[in-house]
């Protein structure tokens, strides 16, 4: 590989398709989503139509970028454009799962297992550039461990999870089993911004964009991780935040440290090495003042490829490395030494 290309975005996406849910096989076949268009006439939006219920499909995509890349139906265009845009590894988060999609655990688990198997397929076309977060059946937790294990061997290095799961925090002991697992495959765990308690979605329903729904859920499941000590209980685990920014850390910092100092504990600056939790931050965050606070060891940064909200920056890669507020050897290890170390790649 080219050495301007050993940098990592270590949050991309894929818009699933009608091949995604191809996989699905005998009795589950009953569950897969339909594309279907919109009724109204002056509409060009298209949904998922996913266990009775209707997904926004047509939201969130990423017009800069090739249909046939941004959908995985020619993994070399997509490659072809990583080499456009200076990225060496992309790590593959979901669209769909984003929010939550179905109360019943036999419809989760053929979707997991579908979207699964669909980036397993992408990922043998081109093992050392795409790798990526497998979905988790978090309602079955025997077959999330099973989900775990294939996907261990099929090229994920990550287990994508949701700020909130259900109505449990990532905290909960529920979790537990999962955390043991990645912990013994050498897999992360990757919270990315989404939301998968269809109580908390619903309640925000009514805000105009995410950032309550999506992104703050999240900053709270991060300061759960660090509160009730889930690194201690799992000392190899590694974790990432994703899609969030990572402004909120030194106020997250600063709050946790008073919390620990009533319970006669310390919390250090240098927690987030110890714990191996890694978070992704935005080029317009004021990086060098959150590496003055908490270390430059742990922060990655991604480029919400294939989507179009406030997250996302193309060449977010790119502009990083080139700014002037940053060394070279601070941007690089952004861009490449502690995203390889959050992946294990």
């Amino acid at each position: 590989m080219p050495t301007q290309l050993l940098t990592i975005d270590a949050d991309a996406h894929v818009l699933e398709t009608e091949k995604t849910w191809e996989y699905m096989d005998g009795a589950d076949k009953k569950y897969r989503p339909k594309l279907v268009g919109s009724t109204d006439g002056d509409s060009k939006d298209e949904y998922w139509l996913v266990d009775g219920t209707l997904r926004l499909k047509s939201g969130n995509v990423g017009r800069n970028t090739p249909q046939a890349s941004r959908e995985m139906r020619d993994v070399p265009t997509r490659i072809k454009h990583m080499d456009e845009l200076g990225v060496g590894i992309q790590v593959i988060y979901p669209t769909l799962f984003l929010i939550p999609l179905t109360p019943r655990p036999e419809v989760e688990l053929a979707l997991c297992r579908s979207y699964n198997r669909w980036l397993a397929d992408i990922w043998k076309q081109e093992q050392e550039r795409l790798r990526w977060a497998a979905v988790m059946p978090l309602m079955s937790m025997e077959q999330t461990l099973a989900e775990v294990r294939f996907a261990k061997d099929n090229g994920a290095c990550a287990i994508f999870m949701r700020g909130t799961e259900g109505d449990r925090l990532l905290s909960d002991p529920y979790f537990f089993p999962l955390y043991e697992e990645a912990q013994r495959l050498d897999i992360a765990i990757g919270v990315h911004a989404a939301n998968g308690s269809a109580t908390l979605f619903n309640y925000y329903k009514y805000e105009s964009v995410g950032f309550s729904k999506f992104k703050l859920n999240c900053v709270g499941g991060f300061h759960s991780v660090v509160m009730d000590r889930i690194p201690d209980r799992f000392p190899k685990l590694r974790i990432g935040f994703l899609e969030i920014s990572a402004e909120w850390l030194p106020y997250t910092f600063t709050d946790l440290k008073k919390r620990y100092r009533m319970k006669d504990k310390e919390l250090h600056a240098d927690f987030l090495k110890k714990d191996r939790i890694f978070v992704a931050c935005e080029t317009t965050d004021d990086i060098p003042y959150i590496v003055s606070k908490l270390g430059d060891d742990n922060i990655v940064i991604g480029s919400d490829y294939a989507h179009a909200d406030s997250a996302t920056e193309l060449m977010a890669i790119a502009n990083l490395s080139a700014d002037p507020r940053l060394t070279p050897a601070l941007a690089n290890k952004i861009v490449n030494d502690n995203a390889r170390a959050l992946y294990g790649l």
